[in-house]
């Protein structure tokens, strides 16, 4: 089935993924593609709509982006945002000019009435992020907005359907932002809303047994969401022609083995094979206290244990991977087709023996990976389960990892998760784990002196992990936490909270 697209064309602006998550987030598709797309490859796109997002360059520097004139006579809408608009008013003969005073952060509009601005209140706040404005408007374009230092915070020529916005209406900070979107997608563009997640599995499923066929399909199942997705929408497509491979490493959570197998192997019937190899990584990693050869002994061994599986299964015509459509955007080579050659697989051993790879969520952003996992039925504790490294708990525990540290990180760890859910905070915090630290401290448990490494509590709030700020847990959450920690757990007698955000800090601690 085809759906209607928009075309997003990406000038370099921090919040570029976020305009094409508010449009997908509209019911709307649309492909982030990079600012140079040629006009011809513009027309065989055939968007709906275009979107120029914002940027860090100005209009008039020699080597800043351009845009191809040609765009504005196709007869598609187009929404120009920040960088974008100002774009636009300097190629249809407008003029740009440094602003005697930048406008960063919050700034009061006030708009007038257009197709752009309905159901718009006369002011409202915006987030504003510009050294440059628009000192006059190209011919046929009037005010749709303006500001106190921003005489066009926004501006259209409706007739060509050619519109601007100085500020961000895809941030949280601008007051029904996501209004002035939807109006350009709707009342503008024509949207009629049929990007859905239920339209998505359903499409997809016939569209993998169409290209499946009898053949047969290898995933490697790591129990994170993007790959229960990816194995369930095959599974769903094609039955047991999928065999899963799930590798122990002996480094995941306390009862996680357990719960992929239950959920995908007993609960949904997949052919699911279990790698239980906890004792050659633990083997491997004796001794090892640097971080960086933890994480490629680990990356290695998995390799290894994965191909032994594999080689056993003997020949397979797919293998699935659960690329998503941040990885696709960051790859900066736009967007590829739904199946590729198989060296285009990044860490998977070259022995094994398939014909091409299925990248069923290539489109799609994480929330919507969990929307759709939600379509297929998965349980809420694999649909939203927090972004875990692939080392696990190794990179976790400072120094040499051991069976008895790895016990008590599992214990800690556990209550640290049953406290958080209890709390109902679950769903408002975007990570949250117990990590064993290299330093010893004197406790009295008992009557009795003890001397146990110090258990810290990581937990952050973000969007997309690439910054985060710690989560402000209520003191008494902390303190059942705590409580129950060092009373249920051993070799724990203290427990200390990191409030360091990202950056300086990292999430994890290794």
């Amino acid at each position: 089935m085809q759906h209607q697209k928009v075309l997003i064309l990406d000038f370099g602006g921090q919040y570029n993924q976020l305009i094409a998550r508010r449009v997908r987030e509209l019911n709307v598709f649309c492909d982030l593609m990079p600012s140079d797309m040629s006009l011809e490859k513009i027309k065989e796109y055939n968007p709906i709509g275009i979107i120029f997002t914002g940027g860090p360059n100005s209009v008039y520097d020699e080597d800043s982006p351009k845009i191809d004139k040609g765009v504005f006579e196709l007869g598609i809408p187009v929404l120009g945002i920040c960088y974008g608009c100002q774009l636009m008013a300097y190629t249809l003969g407008g003029e740009v000019q440094r602003a005697s005073t930048s406008e960063y952060g919050k700034a009061e509009v006030s708009y007038v009435s257009s197709h752009l601005t309905v159901d718009m209140p006369a002011t409202a706040v915006c987030w504003m992020s510009h050294t440059d404005r628009i000192t006059r408007l190209p011919e046929g374009f009037r005010m749709l907005a303006k500001s106190d230092n921003c005489p066009y915070a926004a501006f259209g020529d409706e007739e060509r359907k050619l519109y601007g916005v100085q500020f961000h209406p895809e941030v949280n900070h601008t007051f029904k932002g996501t209004v002035i979107l939807k109006n350009f997608l709707y009342n503008v563009c024509g949207a009629i809303g049929d990007w859905t997640m239920s339209n998505f599995v359903a499409n997809s499923i016939a569209s993998l047994k169409e290209k499946i066929g009898d053949k047969k399909v290898l995933c490697a199942m790591s129990g994170g969401v993007d790959s229960a997705v990816a194995a369930t929408l095959i599974h769903k497509a094609v039955g047991d022609q999928l065999t899963c491979v799930f590798v122990d490493h002996g480094l995941l959570r306390k009862y996680e083995a357990d719960e992929v197998m239950s959920v995908f192997k007993d609960g949904l019937g997949m052919n699911l094979i279990k790698a239980d190899d906890g004792a050659i990584f633990l083997e491997k990693l004796k001794g090892v206290t640097d971080p960086e050869t933890k994480r490629k002994i680990i990356g290695e061994q998995f390799i290894r244990s994965f191909e032994k599986q594999a080689k056993a299964i003997g020949k397979v015509d797919f293998l699935v991977q659960g690329t998503i459509y941040p990885d696709v955007i960051e790859s900066g080579k736009g967007k590829s087709a739904v199946i590729k050659s198989h060296h285009n697989v990044g860490g998977l051993p070259s022995v094994v023996d398939f014909r091409e790879i299925i990248e069923p969520l290539r489109d799609l952003f994480k929330d919507e990976v969990r929307k759709v996992g939600f379509e297929l039925g998965l349980p809420k504790n694999v649909v939203m389960r927090q972004p875990f490294p692939g080392p696990g708990l190794a990179i976790r525990i400072m120094g040499e990892v051991t069976e008895e540290k790895l016990e008590t990180l599992r214990d800690s760890d556990y209550i640290l998760r049953d406290e958080i859910a209890k709390a109902g905070l679950d769903d408002k915090i975007w990570q949250y784990f117990t990590v064993i630290t290299n330093s010893k401290t004197v406790g009295v448990q008992g009557d009795f002196r003890t001397y146990e490494n110090v258990i810290a509590i990581r937990a952050v709030t973000s969007v997309d992990a690439m910054t985060a700020d710690w989560a402000r847990i209520p003191y008494d959450v902390l303190e059942k936490i705590s409580t129950r920690i060092v009373n249920e757990v051993r070799h724990a007698n203290r427990i200390v909270y990191d409030i360091t955000s990202k950056p300086p800090a990292t999430i994890e601690w290794e």
